[in-house]
Parts: C-alpha cells; structure tokens; sequence
C-alpha cells in the first residue's frame, strides 16, 4: 500500500519522464496510461481495506477462543495468594488482567493485513492494467517505444553523473554538501 503513495525522489528523473509522455505519447495514450494507472491504484486500496477487514476478523477469532478458554478455566478454583517458605505473601494477579484485550494481536493482525491485501491488490490491478493496455495494440507500441527513451535518457543521464559531467541529485559531491550541513546544524 505505502508503494503506491511514494514518490520518486528525483526531479530530474521524473522531468524526463513528464517530458516523454507529453512529447512521445498522444492525448490518447495519455487516456490509457491514467486509466491503467488508476486501475491499479483502485485495486491496492480495495485489497488494503478488505486485508485491514480480514486481520480484524481473524483478531476477533482469537481474542474469542481466549475468552472460552477462560472461560473453561474460571470454574476451577484457583489461589488467591501465594505463600512462600520464608513467610511470604504474594496476591494472584487479578482475572482482569487475562480479560483484556489484546491490542498487540489486534494491531499485528490488522496491519498484517492492510499488507497482505495491499499487496495483492497492487498485484490484481498491475494484471488488469496490463490486460487494459494490451486492448489497444497501436497505443501499447507507441508506450513502450516512449518507455524505452525514457530509459536511455535515464541512463544517459546517470553516465554523466558518473562521468562528472553533470552533478546529480545523489552524486558524492551533493551527499558531502548535505552532510556537511547537517554538521554545521548539529553544532549549532
């Protein structure tokens, strides 16, 4: 889910791609592309909301046979205190204690679902985005002929920043530049 909501961290990057797909595609592809896009997006919240549904529920389960289970043991009679061989004594804990509910299991479960369903929605919606833009054959040549030149330009980019020809947003030089600001904060 949190895959979907992420944004690349390079501008320069991100340019080159807005600028392929406002150059290389037509309005048309444009159409396409958002509607795939969108398709995607809409199946990984459907699967976040209906795993957050499935991990409540299975929590609901287990907190329900600890409660039965409790229930099976509270009819048999058990120590108030304990009394230790140098005199001792030690209250049992309280039964309220056993009863109360378990937000770990609630909060493991829920969030193993949110996952778990995120994750196999952006799955189901990348398939049906993929079978979205293979119903329009002459749009999905034009969009992978535009990928592809957004791949070189990509790359071509990365080997002037290797080359020193061109200071990156991740370049060694930049990272030095921002840790030494972060210095310069930290001893102010």
């Amino acid at each position: 889910m949190f895959a979907v909501f992420r944004n690349y961290p390079d501008k320069d990057l991100a340019q080159i791609g807005e600028d392929h797909l406002r150059n290389d595609l037509s309005s048309e592809d444009r159409s396409h592309l958002r509607s795939a896009a969108s398709k995607v997006s809409t199946h990984t919240a459907v699967g976040s909301i209906l795993g957050l549904g499935l991990g409540i529920t299975l929590a609901s389960r287990i907190h329900a046979n600890r409660v039965v289970l409790y229930n099976a043991t509270k009819a048999v009679s058990r120590p108030t205190e304990l009394v230790f061989a140098n005199g001792h004594r030690a209250i049992h804990p309280p039964d309220a204690l056993v009863r109360r509910p378990d937000a770990a299991t609630y909060a493991a479960f829920g969030l193993g679902g949110v996952f778990l369903g995120g994750e196999l929605g952006f799955l189901s919606g990348s398939a049906s985005a993929g079978r979205y833009i293979s119903g329009y054959p002459e749009s999905k040549k034009r969009v992978e002929q535009a990928f592809r030149k957004f791949q070189v330009d990509g790359l071509k980019r990365e080997i002037d920043i290797l080359e020193g020809k061109r200071k990156g947003e991740y370049s060694w030089e930049k990272m030095k530049e921002r840790a030494a600001g972060m210095v310069s904060n930290l001893r102010a």
